[in-house]
Order: structure tokens, then C-alpha cells, then sequence
């Protein structure tokens, strides 16, 4: 059984770690089954947020304007997770976009999990939904959903419960796999910036169609350049 590792959770603006940002990081770092710090920050995504994230997280586009970017936060988030493992719900989610965010950075990120999702999976097979919201409602543990310290909190608490529930039926069984941290894997590719030649033809198409967009041209990767361009083209033409 791990009793040290740090829970963390993210806010994004998508599912696709290739394609969206993380916008809120929100982490508890346990120590010997004891809470000894948390830490959270918002994320400029450095792109205007869709009405269906603002809804779902209560997060703004103004609340994330004057917040530093990835790369500026992610010398500070390695240094709160240490050498410790990563707990989490759907724990692979959330290592994704970080590792994504690290190779954008050219920097290591390597790191051991436990995902109580995998655990509910195997032991609660009867519950109608085992997402981190229902799981938290069998418990009776509080919840204030999608913003991420309060997820990283409640998902501590679940596994809390879940280890209460059923790690002797794992030792028992000899496994004990769930509750261990095993390496999580992602591949993921550095983003590039844009090119010349694709800045020079966003300018011209939005001037042509005389087109104001809600972000910057010049944070804009190769291949989201080259989606916007195809986006216009498809709806304004050349």
C-alpha cells in the first residue's frame, strides 16, 4: 500500500491533450496518510474559452488572462510532486496533458500512478456510474465538482475509502496491483510553432474577410495554424 503520493486533478478546455490546454491544476500531496500541503493555480490557455467549459467549470476567461502559462508553472508543479507518485481519477487523463505540457517544454516528466477509477471499476461493478461525482455520493463525501483542488480533494477522500473497502480483498487475492503505483504511459510529440508562410495566410484571409478572431496568431502551433486556415477557407473561401 502507498501512503505518500500527491493527488492532482486538472481543468482543460477539452478531452484532447494534442489539441486543448490545461486552464486550473489543483494538487494534495500526502505524506505517511497524512495531508501535509496543497497547491492550485490557474493556467493561461492563452485562447478564448468555450461557453461549454465556462458552464461546466465556472471558470472565466478574465480569471485566466493575468495567470502565467504553462511553462512558467511547470518548474513549480514538479517541484510540489517530487519524487512521489500521482494519484488520481482516470489518472492517464490527467498525465497526458502534464506530459504533453513537459515535452512542450523539453523537459522529463516520468512518473508512477494509482487510479481509484481502475479501483471502482473492479469493486463497484453494481454502481450505475462510477465517474468521481457518483463514486462521491455513494461515499457521502463532500464535492464541489470541476474545479480541480476540490476534485483532487474528494478523490483523496475516495481512496481512502476504497483502501478501507478493498485492500485486504486485493492481498488476499495476492495482487495488490490496484493500489500499487505502476508507471503510466503517454506518448506525446513537441509542439512547433507556426510557420512564416501560415502567419503570412491567416493574416491575409482574416484581412480579406475581414475576420476578427478570439486568439493569438502568434501562439498558435503548426498544426493548429494550419486547422484555423482550413477552417476559414472552408467557410469564407479563398
Amino acid at each position: 500500500m502507498t501512503d505518500s503520493y500527491v493527488c492532482i486533478d486538472l481543468e482543460t478546455t477539452g478531452l484532447d491533450p494534442k489539441r486543448d490546454k490545461i486552464i486550473e491544476i489543483g494538487a494534495v500531496k500526502i505524506e505517511r496518510g497524512e495531508i501535509v500541503g496543497e497547491w492550485e493555480t490557474f493556467v493561461n490557455p492563452e485562447r478564448k474559452l468555450e461557453e461549454r467549459i465556462v458552464e461546466l467549470t465556472g471558470i472565466r476567461d478574465e480569471q485566466l488572462a493575468g495567470a502565467k502559462k504553462m511553462a512558467e508553472i511547470f518548474p513549480e508543479l514538479l517541484s510540489f510532486l517530487g519524487d512521489h507518485a500521482i494519484l488520481g481519477h482516470s489518472v492517464l487523463f490527467d498525465f497526458s496533458f502534464l506530459k504533453k505540457a513537459a515535452v512542450n517544454e523539453r523537459l522529463t516528466f516520468e512518473k508512477k500512478g494509482i487510479d481509484t477509477l481502475k479501483i471502482a471499476r473492479k469493486y463497484l461493478k453494481d454502481l450505475e456510474s462510477r465517474s468521481l461525482e457518483s463514486l462521491c455520493r455513494h461515499y457521502g463525501i463532500p464535492h464541489n465538482a470541476h474545479r480541480a483542488l476540490e476534485d483532487a480533494r474528494a478523490t483523496v477522500a475516495l481512496y481512502r475509502k476504497l483502501l478501507d473497502e478493498f485492500y485486504e480483498k486485493e492481498e488476499e487475492a495476492g495482487e495488490k496491483s490496484l493500489f500499487r503505483p505502476r508507471p503510466l504511459l503517454y506518448q506525446a510529440k513537441r509542439d512547433t510553432p507556426l510557420t512564416i508562410p501560415q502567419k503570412e495566410q491567416l493574416y491575409k484571409l482574416l484581412d480579406k474577410h475581414k475576420l476578427i478572431v478570439d486568439y493569438e496568431i502568434e501562439s498558435l502551433t503548426r498544426s493548429e495554424a494550419s486547422r484555423k486556415i482550413d477552417q476559414i477557407l472552408v467557410k469564407y473561401g479563398r
